[in-house]
């Protein structure tokens, strides 16, 4: 199997250790009720943390979709490489660490995390832009 396949399955269980993250928090901040409800009231605002991990989850829901084309694209069209594998890792890598840094608020180099996610992508990505 491709190393982008296995890259994007590992991405698939850190998008399920967000969503599980957010969840958690906010759970334990507005209740098991309101977990298993329908979530319909109006709730005060997220605390800080809980509210920290639901952005960090968005912001990966964001970028899973360009890591997903540009893994999957490379090996459907046979542009795999050890480049395409590096890039993936690098993203998979940045966005690991990204996510701590993210709920603890972490500034600066949270966001040197997010840029170098972005490069990873390219990498991958850019067998498919060129002809």
């Amino acid at each position: 199997m491709p190393v982008e396949l296995k890259i994007l399955a590992w991405g698939m269980i850190l998008l399920l250790v967000h969503i599980f993250a957010a969840a958690h928090v906010k759970t334990k901040q507005y209740g098991a009720k309101w977990n298993m409800g329908a979530r319909d009231a109006h709730l005060p605002p997220l605390n800080p943390l809980a509210g920290r991990l639901s952005r960090a989850e968005a912001n990966f829901k964001e970028t899973l979709p360009i890591a997903i084309v540009a893994l999957i694209g490379v090996v459907l069209t046979g542009k795999a490489s050890e480049l395409t594998a590096l890039g993936g890792w690098i993203w998979l890598g940045a966005r690991i660490v990204y996510l701590p840094l993210y709920a603890v608020g972490v500034p600066v180099v949270r966001t040197i995390m997010f840029m170098v996610s972005l490069v990873g992508l390219l990498i991958a990505l850019w067998p498919l832009l060129v002809f």
